[in-house]
């Protein structure tokens, strides 16, 4: 169940298990008290936040419904039940036509190549147009959109549809519910025909019989109509169009009806595809299988687990086996939900979707088979985080229990990324956006009772230098007794894999032949190498003190001279230097190596480099030169642009440090209508200026401290 917020999908949800007798009362979204809603934080912010699993039944099915939130920044529930579901169900809200959330959606079925059905809902309200909202859903979503209904009096007072499948009317009393079956109207007749005449051409067009007898004038029956429905639903050629209003249970009988008769069950769809290409049937006699796509922790139960049947019959006690982990998992019990409700069954078969508990290795994204059949669902897969903020608890001794909880609620909301960073010394915190990170933050402060701060993020600069330089650094310390001595001479330069050995230096205008002894090659983790040659001669320097002078340059590395970033692609030398017979040690050295490369790196043309993303917006046209204009301002590199699905793509490339709140501002620029992914692509040399600023602000921290 797909929509923009405020669509109705809760309340629809809420009309389909009343109708189906799965509840005894219809919920209402403002009294708090729907079945899918039922969190805190849905009740604070008065829409959904977490997808919820639901059910009905239905003309002797039962139908599975995931109610999905509208948000883009709560997009991790949706896409977790487009991986599972057979069909998705788009709701227009009649008063406001094709918003955001919906077109983002669309793009997200049509990534999962999933079959769609529109419903249009609110057609009870005074500012409702049909025709307006169906003209946007043919701009947006194209020519496959077609009429299975429309109104007959929409607004205040709306009661009746024309079904153009049955060409019937139907009307409503006061309370909703069963319909009563009319004929069309005198004054509705034409538009009817004509209308159903475009729906029959469009279900004919998908079976070679069915056109033929469409164009030799012959009608269709309703078995063959339903027939080429279902078939051009499955194949994504016809996106057909219900009449709802959900709240007054108007329509929602006639949508089960369609839904259980002419939308693909699971046994009809195409086999599951495990990670290595084994097709995976869908059949209640096949080998047992399962794959976990959401879980939830409650207070009192623990972690709960939602899962699709692929392949066979699961039973209550069944002994399975956790592909990824290779460990064995009883299935205690199981259910199905409705919402908070759970219902206990003894089995479930292949495509339902259940729930279970307790299970000791088994997450989000993990496969359970019988054993012998050995295979491993690919992982749900989530749109890159596009918001990032460092998080800190205001109480030091909260630190751990924060990162706990956190760690909980990444495996409730995978969309969550955690990522605590040495380099920064931060604890990272990454989302879909500005307001799905104030959500966890909600939950510490109201559930937890963590006090926490946001903190802008640093950025991970890196530090290398342009020129060679030669230093030397003499360490000598006495304090009674054996005291400390170690002198070293360097000379360093920029890392190139291309570039030959080091044979000469030049050292206060003299030139020097170096003599390499050995050469170690250093690939740093942030990336980049240290290469560091041995070039001492005559003994100045005993060899057993040539890896504390090392450890003392990547120490140095580690922390990096100019900003106190990671160092990376230089190449030291070590050629000269002395020692004392009794007061070098290998701190001595240690300590010696550091300084004279701290020093050699500043006289070395050092440069801070800047982490560079790839960035791509989608963005609808009329807003091209506002979001052009936004991402120069942020020292953007226009890459390229193209067309996509009606929308216009930008590609560039910015420097992480000018991202910050993007997704904010992006959204504020677009109306929401905007979307965007970045990915990592390398670094590259700050501007001077920024560079002098970095350098300024590190100093003042440095005397700070």
């Amino acid at each position: 169940m797909l929509g923009n917020a405020g669509s109705g999908k809760t309340t629809l949800s809420e009309a389909m298990m009343f109708a189906g007798g799965v509840v005894t009362r219809r919920g209402d979204v403002s009294a708090k008290n729907t079945v899918s809603d039922h969190r805190e934080i849905e009740h604070h912010q008065n829409g959904s936040v977490f997808s919820t699993v639901l059910y009905t039944e239905w003309a002797g099915k039962k139908i599975n419904i995931i109610d999905a939130p509208g948000a883009d920044d709560f997009c991790g529930g949706g896409i977790a039940a487009l991986h599972v579901v057979d069909t998705a169900l788009m709701l227009l809200n009649a008063q406001n036509g094709v918003e955001v959330g919906a077109e983002i959606q669309f793009r997200h079925c049509r990534k999962f190549n999933k079959p769609l059905v529109f419903a249009v809902n609110h057609l009870d309200h005074d500012k409702t147009n049909f025709d307006k909202t169906i003209d946007e859903a043919k701009q947006y979503f194209g020519s496959k959109i077609t009429l299975a209904q429309y109104p007959v009096n929409q607004g205040i007072g709306f009661n009746s549809i024309i079904d153009l499948l049955s060409m019937k009317m139907l009307k409503w009393g006061n309370e909703g519910g069963d319909a009563k079956i009319e004929e069309i109207p005198a004054d509705e007749k034409e538009r009817a025909e004509e209308l159903q005449a475009k729906l029959i051409e469009n279900i004919a067009e998908n079976d070679e019989s069915l056109m033929e007898k469409f164009f030799d004038g012959v009608a269709l029956t309703p078995e063959e109509i339903y027939k080429g429905m279902k078939l051009g639903i499955k194949s994504r050629s016809i996106f057909p169009v219900f009449c709802i209003a959900a709240k007054k249970d108007m329509g929602v009988r006639e949508l089960l009806n369609f839904i259980a008769s002419a939308l693909p069950s699971p046994l009809e769809m195409p086999a599951a595809i495990a990670q290595d290409g084994k097709e995976i049937p869908c059949k209640p006699d096949g080998p047992a299988c399962l794959f976990v796509f959401k879980n939830n922790i409650e207070q009192h139960l623990g972690e709960i687990l939602f899962f699709k049947v692929l392949s066979g019959t699961i039973n209550e006690a069944a002994d399975l086996t956790n592909q990824q982990k290779q460990s064995k998992e009883r299935i205690s019990q199981l259910f199905v939900s409705a919402g908070k409700s759970r219902i206990k069954i003894e089995k479930i078969c292949a495509g339902d979707i259940g729930s279970t508990v307790k299970l000791r290795d088994t997450k989000t994204n993990h496969t359970l088979t019988e054993k012998g059949f050995d295979v491993i669902m690919p992982p749900l897969k989530f749109p890159p985080p596009k918001f990032r903020t460092a998080i800190k608890a205001k109480n030091d001794a909260d630190e751990e229990k924060l990162s706990e909880i956190l760690h909980r609620m990444r495996e409730e909301d995978p969309t969550i990324i955690l990522e605590y960073s040495k380099e920064l010394k931060q604890l990272i915190i990454y989302g879909q956006g500005e307001f799905h990170i104030n959500i966890v933050k909600w939950h510490l402060d109201n559930l937890y009772k963590i006090e926490i701060e946001f903190i802008n993020p640093k950025i991970p600069y890196r530090e290398t230098i342009t020129k060679s330089a030669y230093a030397s650094y003499r360490h000598k310390k006495q304090s009674g007794g054996s005291g400390q001595f170690g002198e070293v001479h360097i000379v360093i330069e920029p890392h190139d894999d291309n570039k030959p050995d080091p044979s000469k230096v030049k050292v206060l205008d003299k030139e020097i032949n170096l003599s390499i002894k050995g050469k170690e090659e250093h690939p740093l983790a942030w990336g980049g190498k240290l290469v560091f040659y041995n070039c001492v001669v005559g003994g100045v320097i005993d060899a057993r003190f040539l890896p504390a002078i090392l450890k003392g340059i990547m120490d140095k590395m580690e922390e990096g001279p100019l900003t106190g970033s990671y160092a990376r692609d230089i190449r030291v030398a070590v050629f000269d230097g002395k020692m004392h017979p009794v007061d070098s040690n290998e701190i001595s050295f240690k300590l010696a190596g550091l300084n004279a490369f701290k020093q050699a790196f500043k006289a070395a043309g050092p440069k801070i480099m800047e982490p560079i993303y790839d960035i791509e917006v989608m963005v609808p046209s009329d807003r091209m030169g506002d979001v052009m204009s936004d991402l120069q301002g942020r020292r953007a590199m226009i890459m390229g642009m193209s067309s996509e699905g009606g929308y216009e793509k930008i590609n560039a490339r910015v420097p992480l440090a000018e991202m910050n709140k993007y997704s904010t501002s992006l959204s504020s620029i677009t109306q929401g209508r905007a979307t965007f992914t970045m990915t990592y692509a390398d670094y590259a040399p700050v501007p001077g200026e920024i560079q002098d600023q970095l350098l300024k602000a590190y100093e003042s921290t440095e005397t700070e401290e």
